[in-house]
């Protein structure tokens, strides 16, 4: 059976306890759910992307020119087609072309083979240049001057076209890209019934380049060579957000 001091003591005990609950309760309902960006706005934000390409006309032109004999010995193989490729460098150094302009791609001997698979009849030797065009206009005349020295062993195998600078390509068409994404940005906005507000970050996918294909060319040719460079596309994509408020 609980003594008077038993009962006193349990009546303290019951009123710490209370004053605690009530504190508590005090404490949780000063404690407001925050919201917004954590600097008075509402955190509202729209992220776009937008997209813009500039064409330009190449200006440059880069073909493979390779130059192949077989012959029955691997050095006769290899000297006929080192003297023609040879004479077709001395040409177009001569036609204006900077040796800077002029780069070896591939050397190759190989054996050739009887249907048996084992018994070498002949060698097949390669020798194959890039040869860098500054003047596009002048290109169907290069063309022509390497199948006229290089002759029946001449083996033009590819030409592409590029544009040498397109840093202003470059950067018109990030403008655009950028002018884009404000206008779509602008669009959702409206939609929502918001404003567009400051630019909170850019970044940029990075430029594409649409050069035309690279196009194979015959293995002999008598006049000069009809050259069409096309157009070039840039182009360029950009990723913004803006506060909306």
């Amino acid at each position: 059976m609980p003594t008077v001091g038993n009962l006193s003591r349990l009546r303290r005990l019951s009123a710490t306890l209370i004053a605690g609950l009530t504190v508590f309760a005090l404490t949780a309902c000063d404690a407001a759910p925050v919201t917004g960006n954590g600097n008075g706005g509402t955190g509202r934000q729209v992220t776009v992307v937008g997209s813009g390409q500039v064409d330009g006309t190449p200006d440059t032109l880069v073909t493979n020119v390779a130059v192949s004999f077989v012959a029955p010995q691997a050095t006769a193989a290899l000297n006929q087609t080192n003297e023609r490729q040879r004479a077709v460098v001395d040409a177009l150094l001569g036609a204006g072309v900077d040796r800077e302009d002029i780069a070896t791609s591939q050397v190759n001997l190989q054996p050739r083979y009887e249907p048996d698979g084992t018994t070498v009849v002949a060698y097949q030797a390669t020798n194959a240049i890039d040869v860098t065009l500054r003047d596009v206009s002048a290109a169907s005349r290069a063309l022509a001057l390497i199948t006229s020295i290089g002759g029946d062993a001449t083996r033009i195998n590819s030409v592409a076209f590029s544009i040498e600078d397109d840093s202003q390509l470059v950067t018109d068409a990030r403008a655009r890209a950028f002018e884009d994404a404000r206008r779509r940005a602008e669009q959702y906005a409206e939609l929502s019934g918001l404003q567009l507000g400051d630019v909170i970050s850019i970044s940029e996918a990075g430029e594409e380049s649409s050069p035309p294909t690279p196009t194979p060319m015959p293995r002999a040719m008598a006049t000069d060579v009809p050259l069409s460079p096309g157009e070039q596309t840039v182009s360029f994509s950009v990723t913004v957000v803006w506060e909306l408020s």
